[in-house]
């Protein structure tokens, strides 16, 4: 087993998960192409160009941003990695925004009638979920920072996994 982990890089397990995601896909794509190979043609060219040049630098520049406005604290006082419990509950609520997009912003004609609900509800609901997640983050990290404070109070602060720990 040791010399498969060290060949792959993981268990065999995660190989077997890999090959079949990729055929799911790959059988996915196939049956979309076959039914309309220009509309998804154009969507993964689209998709990547959207993502690549538009979405990446944007959030790149709003990550940055966050990170300048937000990086100076008190120096001393122990401190918790913060970046992550902004970034994913803005990660989860723009996923949750692109994939119901028409609906948020009522551009959806059809989907009324195949849901059953008025398009009035979508925007609501969105900021209602996007709040609970920004919420929940903000509690985890308000949890994780006291844990660290309290550690920091009560005598010596243990170094971190790897930052000169003993054996």
């Amino acid at each position: 087993m040791a010399p498969f982990i060290r060949w792959y890089g993981s268990g065999p397990l995660h190989l077997l998960v890999l090959i079949a995601s990729f055929a799911l896909t790959g059988y996915a794509m196939l049956s979309l192409f076959a039914v309309q190979p220009w509309q998804v043609a154009i969507w993964f060219v689209g998709a990547a160009i959207l993502h690549d040049l538009i979405l990446l630098p944007l959030y790149s520049l709003a990550d940055l941003s966050a990170l300048s406005v937000l990086r100076h604290r008190a120096a001393g006082r122990p401190t918790v990695p913060w970046t992550n419990y902004l970034r994913v509950p803005a990660f989860l609520s723009g996923l949750l925004l692109l994939v119901w997009f028409p609906l948020v912003f009522r551009l959806a004609v059809p989907y009324p009638g195949d849901t059953g609900l008025s398009d009035s509800v979508y925007l609501g609901r969105w900021l209602a979920i996007t709040g609970v997640l920004f919420a929940a983050s903000a509690v985890v990290f308000a949890v994780r920072l006291r844990r660290v404070r309290r550690a920091g109070r009560g005598g010596e602060s243990r170094p971190a996994a790897g930052q000169g720990a003993a054996p």
